[in-house]
């Protein structure tokens, strides 16, 4: 297993009374995001830090048993069968550090209904928190880790509360072998990391009353066609944008050959667009790549947002996917791909 290096924003935080959240983010099963988190734990506490551990997993692997006997752990309360974090245990002892393995978790009947929420109280009294996630129970990542995992979740974390992070960890490991499912997914959780940090520096612009230097430089373009979901690509553009103050473009490409489906499906998703607020056109073309990458470098674009089907027939095989195409001809812009 290789582990990335940390990702973390680099501005210090506005309000100095609050206790500091980092998260590791795992992206597939048996990154060992939890056993990376224990062992961070474990050199706390011998650098001299005062740590606890809050809650744990409801198996937890030998490896990681063996780190715990170094570290003391406050106990969960039982909740109607839910195990639910003793915050109140934890505030009377006042740590510098708690370890929390799952923010995702629910408590149902408890005085705070998730688990983010303990954390957020915890951090509101000043303590630090080390907490871990699967990319899965990150609320605007469910549905497209569902469809590349096929496994459905229920409990998630906002990503708004996600956003309040001070660093976040992606723990990686090779790909080189692994099923281009195990790729994608590690894209994502990149791409969440960056924006994770982000919201961090743009915190920390606003806490200062610093304007961004070059606000009206970014500009997002969603490419749409007649058989992906496009909503949650323009979520995510809008929500760029509205870090960035610009506007969102949303365009569809009509080949020589479409169907009446799909050009009333690609008019459905262009109105759906334009009801989200972006300004759409349509362009004919033989070859969407070139037309995309054309009407990007026409209108200043600096973020491209395109979805990939994770389905490979032959002619990909030979030739590449046109999202591979779109990466290299689309130089000097970002490419966002969304799986589906």
């Amino acid at each position: 297993m290789s582990d990335s290096e940390p990702i973390q924003p680099v501005v210090p935080q506005a309000d100095s009374s609050r206790g500091r959240l980092k998260v590791f983010l795992g992206y597939a099963s048996g990154v060992g995001k939890s056993f990376r988190m224990f062992d961070e734990a474990r050199r706390r506490k011998e650098r001299g830090q005062d740590v606890v551990v809050g809650a744990l997993q409801p198996t937890v692997p030998s490896e990681i048993k063996s780190i715990l006997n170094s570290l003391e752990i406050v106990p969960t309360i039982d909740v109607e069968g839910v195990p639910v974090i003793d915050v109140p245990a934890i505030l009377r002892r006042h740590p510098q550090v708690c370890v929390v393995d799952g923010l995702a978790y629910d408590n149902p009947f408890s005085h705070n209904a998730h688990r983010w929420q303990d954390v957020e109280e915890l951090l509101a009294h000043g303590i630090n928190v080390v907490a871990s996630v699967n990319l899965q129970h990150v609320a605007d990542q469910r549905e497209a880790a569902e469809k590349l995992t096929g496994t459905p979740v229920r409990e998630t974390v906002p990503r708004e509360f996600l956003n309040t992070a001070d660093e976040i960890v992606v723990v990686d490991a090779p790909t080189e072998d692994a099923p281009a499912e195990t790729a994608a997914l590690r894209e994502m959780a990149l791409v969440l990391s960056a924006d994770v940090i982000d919201a961090g520096l743009q915190r920390y612009l606003r806490s200062h009353e610093i304007e961004p230097t070059s606000p009206a430089r970014e500009r997002f373009l969603v490419c749409l066609t007649a058989h992906a979901n496009p909503d949650r690509m323009i979520a995510s553009a809008r929500q760029s944008a509205a870090r960035f103050h610009c506007d969102v473009m949303a365009i569809g490409v009509r080949l020589p050959n479409s169907s009446e489906e799909d050009h009333r499906a690609m008019t459905e998703k262009l109105a759906r667009a334009r009801e989200a607020g972006a300004h759409t056109d349509v362009l004919e073309s033989d070859d969407p790549v070139e037309s995309i990458v054309q009407y990007a470098r026409s209108h200043g674009v600096t973020q491209i947002f395109v979805g990939h089907s994770m389905k490979k027939d032959w002619r990909a095989r030979l030739w590449g996917t046109s999202v591979s195409r779109l990466i290299r001809a689309a130089e000097g812009m970002d490419v966002r791909v969304f799986p589906h």
